[in-house]
């Protein structure tokens, strides 16, 4: 009897220590570096689709493995254009490790980004930002939109302002805007995108996509159930959400933010197949 038992207290001992290593691994390890690339087609099976890659929540501090095997799908992918999502700066005066990312990446690819709430906490310079995306083929939006062309056809890009930290303004960001053209909308904080919808119920713009970031996921959850998620997440947390006029895509995003652990809420990028449309400017 006391050899069993001691049997079964060891096998216990050794059962919990297992479970121990196990989140430890999966919450340091796992589900920060090993990156979820999830692929998404919304192209109607049209022949001229247009490749998009978003990148979010990058929270960029120096540039590790991962990132380095982040920059070489991307280039194997071959993408038409690179969103950023937001905060992909989370420190001040880091626009050198920003550089080091980009520089892995082909210069060739067309970068879209907007900004973060964390970019306002860093008090980022935004001269020195769009400079810094410029440099390496591209732009940031701020309230303002893109016309992207491929094969003699066309989507609008509309990147908007921060909720939290900034000036979200959706109307003028579409102003004079193509309204036949297919539309995606970049917006870091998922809540802005019930102003979105309820704004486009008149504007009736052409949203085929809208996305966010922020969330994390949770980054730690229980039974997927967050333990935290942050002021403008609203009542979204990750994945697909229909609205009245648009449908939105929130990433569990690639870093992390007070504590630098995931669980059950790994790292993403995701790919999306968009179609194109005929444009009706010549802008």
């Amino acid at each position: 009897m006391h050899i069993k038992r001691r049997v079964f207290i060891k096998n216990l001992i050794l059962g919990l220590l297992g479970v121990v290593g196990f989140i430890y691994l999966d919450s340091f390890w796992i589900e920060k570096y090993i990156i979820d690339w999830n692929t998404h087609d919304l192209s109607d099976a049209t022949k001229a689709k247009i490749k998009i890659i978003q990148l979010s929540d990058l929270h960029l501090k120096e540039i590790k493995y991962f990132h380095k095997t982040i920059a070489e799908k991307i280039n194997t992918e071959k993408p038409d254009i690179i969103v950023f999502t937001g905060d992909t700066i989370s420190r001040r005066n880091t626009y050198h490790i920003l550089e080091q990312l980009l520089d892995l990446i082909d210069p060739n690819l067309l970068k879209i980004a907007i900004l973060g709430n964390k970019e306002y906490d860093a008090r980022v310079d935004l001269d020195t930002l769009k400079a810094t995306f410029k440099k390496y083929n591209g732009i940031v939006l701020i309230n303002e939109h893109y016309v992207f062309k491929k094969a003699n056809r066309a989507i609008n890009i509309v990147g908007i302002d921060d909720f939290l930290r900034g000036k979200p303004d959706f109307l003028k960001a579409i102003h004079n805007i193509d309204k036949k053209i297919e539309t995606i909308v970049l917006n870091h904080c998922p809540a802005y995108t019930d102003v979105i919808d309820t704004l486009n119920i008149e504007e009736n713009i052409n949203i085929k996509l809208v996305l966010s970031g922020h969330t994390h996921g949770g980054q730690i959850t229980f039974f997927g159930i967050p333990f935290y998620t942050p002021g403008g997440s609203g009542n979204y947390l990750r994945g697909w959400y229909k609205k009245t006029t648009t449908k939105m895509y929130v990433s569990k995003g690639i870093g992390t933010t007070v504590l630098p652990i995931r669980f059950f809420a790994r790292a993403e990028a995701s790919i999306f197949y968009m179609g194109a449309s005929h444009p009706n400017t010549s802008r």
